[in-house]
């Protein structure tokens, strides 16, 4: 039997149309933040680029913050695809301790590029979705858990996880801190709570 509506709690599937403008708005965005920075990117300056009228981007996302929230979802979720799946040490296949070290690095060079545009998608507080927390926060207690440590792993790696928040980085940074020294210190503490 062929079911022509979705459930209730289904989405509706997207028209092929739909997903092209979806596709070419995004693209166009990424490619905008990348090249001229946040700051200029409107919904003017996409529309053109992507080439589909303003209304559309409004229909799709309602304002600047909404496209830039699924800007930053883009990237997240190809940023977690390479910590699934991707080649080690941030993907499967190096020692617990090496990918626990490569994400952190990862985690705080991908927040520092995109410091800009977490706060363009989430208003004043640098900070990212629950979601994407979530997917952090259960990676460094599994890598945790894997090393042995032991102790409330939960809170743990929020104590780890802590220092790689846009908001953390950005002080730091401000504060004269390179990158290089603040992976290094994250890195002391990492063998300070593994042991």
């Amino acid at each position: 039997m062929t079911r022509l509506l979705p459930l209730a709690d289904e989405p509706a599937p997207e028209r092929a149309d739909a997903a092209r403008n979806r596709e070419a708005i995004l693209t166009a965005a990424l490619r905008l933040v990348e090249t001229r920075g946040v700051g200029c990117v409107t919904m003017d300056t996409v529309a053109a680029e992507a080439g589909v009228g303003k209304g559309t981007l409004f229909r799709r996302f309602e304002s600047r913050e909404g496209l830039m929230a699924a800007v930053l979802n883009e990237s997240e979720t190809a940023w977690q695809a390479r910590v699934i799946s991707g080649p080690p040490p941030l993907g499967p296949g190096a020692p617990p301790l090496e990918r626990l070290l490569a994400f952190g690095h990862s985690r705080m060079r991908v927040n520092v590029t995109h410091g800009d545009l977490i706060r363009a998608a989430t208003g004043h507080d640098p900070v990212r979705s629950r979601a994407a927390a979530g997917f952090a926060l259960m990676h460094v207690r599994h890598l945790l858990g894997q090393l042995e440590v032991t102790g409330d792993l939960r809170f743990l790696a929020f104590a780890l996880l802590a220092p790689l928040e846009a908001m953390a980085l950005e002080q730091q940074r401000v504060d004269g801190i390179s990158l290089e020294q603040i992976e290094r210190a994250w890195d002391d503490l990492v063998a300070r709570v593994v042991g």
